[in-house]
């Protein structure tokens, strides 16, 4: 099969041109142009990128199936341009041994229709006390470590769970939240929490954990450019979900401090703000919350700077019957695969960033924080590909929605961009009809 005429972007090769790509038994063979094949498609006026990877969705399985399962979460990830996800750990029984991850690769190998790759849990039921077994996990296949919903408040386990993740050459993807400062918070701390009468979520209940992360992963990359510890070589951090201003200068210090720490945000925070929200309608209520203006902007110029490398989406599908009560009593989270891709394409219409930049936030950067051989169209390379309409206006409505659940609060919002497909090892598992 032959792609024709796409405007390719590729950051890994610096690459941004119209030309075709040949596909040939799931591997990229050739690119150039004038490529000749009675299989082909016709992506004149596309953009063709690589595979687009999400590090963080919730997939609920096993456990919560109800909620998502793996066939119905890859079919919202490919619906949404993504050939690669990383699920999270919070599930039941939690994904903290090898025995509940192999079960999930071998759900995926049966039913995904994109590449599935389990995150474990950093400490046994995510309980903050006792490291899991990291490295029998990592033969099972986890690409990295988290305890992704709650935060690990002892220091001395997050200190040593940093160590023996390194170990491994395994990330730790980090849900920086002190709860003794989220008390009973709903939202954002602010004027919208006043005018509903809702207790606030501080930005300090973020910043602070990363404050303290930051402080016991520094003498490790330390250490590491005194060549006094190479067992740390692979210590590496990775901020979740990015909320406030606070964080974004925090971790811009971090950097240039030499600390090996990376961050994500999810476009529903560099795209909403507390002012947006809708009385108490809880397909606004989210951990963290959504906050000020102020706050959005910050992480609008940590993504512009690179400060902030990764968009992804914290995938949290949550039942009708979740959702549809007290905002109190009511889960966390919203779904977000369906609609991350041209919510962040908003970026490059208001000249945030580059189409180049934005695939390079979406592919590549994740790509290289978990290790893998994607992100990219080099010639051997799996033909993991999303082409995309940056163009097309559309509203996006219920009907839109693959994904089992319907938490978001996006229902009605005009869109520019659509996925127009999404090929994993050279096979089209999404076309947008």
């Amino acid at each position: 099969m032959v792609i024709k005429n796409g405007r390719v972007l590729d950051p890994f090769n610096h690459r941004d041109e119209v030309t075709d790509i040949r596909i040939e038994g799931g591997i990229i063979t050739e690119i150039g142009s004038n490529l000749e094949d009675d299989s082909y498609i016709n992506a004149s006026g596309m953009l063709v990128a690589p595979g687009l990877i999400d590090m963080h969705v919730h997939f609920r399985d096993p456990g919560f199936t109800y909620k998502e399962d793996i066939e119905t979460g890859s079919k919202a990830a490919a619906a949404g341009g993504f050939t690669t996800v990383v699920t999270m750990a919070n599930t039941n029984p939690v994904a903290d041994n090898e025995i509940v991850i192999e079960y999930q690769n071998a759900i995926a190998n049966r039913s995904a229709i994109v590449n599935i790759l389990p995150a474990g849990a950093v400490t046994k039921g995510l309980k903050g006390e006792t490291l899991a077994e990291m490295g029998k996990m990592r033969e099972a296949g986890i690409v990295a470590v988290t305890d992704d919903g709650v935060n690990i408040d002892n220091p001395a386990v997050f200190k040593n769970a940093l160590k023996y993740a390194s170990f491994f050459g395994l990330p730790i993807l980090i849900h920086a939240e002190d709860k003794r400062l989220t008390g009973s918070g709903q939202i954002g701390v602010g004027k919208r929490a006043k005018e509903l009468g809702l207790a606030g979520i501080p930005p300090e209940a973020e910043e602070i954990i990363i404050a303290r992360d930051i402080i016991l992963a520094k003498p490790l990359a330390t250490r590491l450019e005194q060549g006094k510890n190479k067992m740390n070589s692979n210590a590496h951090i990775h901020i979740q979900h990015l909320s406030s201003k606070g964080s974004v200068e925090l971790i811009r210090r971090a950097k240039e401090d030499g600390v090996k720490i990376s961050a994500e945000v999810c476009p529903h925070h560099f795209t909403l703000t507390e002012a947006d929200i809708k009385g108490y309608d809880t397909n606004y209520k989210m951990a963290p919350p959504l906050r000020t203006e102020a706050d959005r902007q910050a992480l609008l110029a940590g993504l512009k700077d690179g400060t902030i490398e990764v968009i992804a989406t914290d995938h949290a599908p949550h039942s009708i019957d979740d959702k549809n009560k007290e905002f109190a009593d009511a889960p966390n989270g919203i779904i977000g695969l369906e609609t991350s891709l041209v919510l962040s394409l908003e970026l490059v219409h208001q000249n945030i960033l580059t189409e180049l930049e934005l695939i390079e936030k979406m592919s590549l950067n994740p790509a290289r924080i978990l290790g893998l051989r994607k992100g990219t169209l080099s010639i051997g390379s799996a033909a993991d590909i999303t082409i995309i309409d940056p163009n097309k206006e559309w509203t996006f409505t219920k009907k839109d929605i693959v994904s089992k659940s319907e938490n978001t609060p996006f229902i009605g919002r005009k869109l520019k961009g659509k996925v127009m497909k999404t090929i994993v090892s050279g096979d089209v598992v999404y076309e947008y009809k």
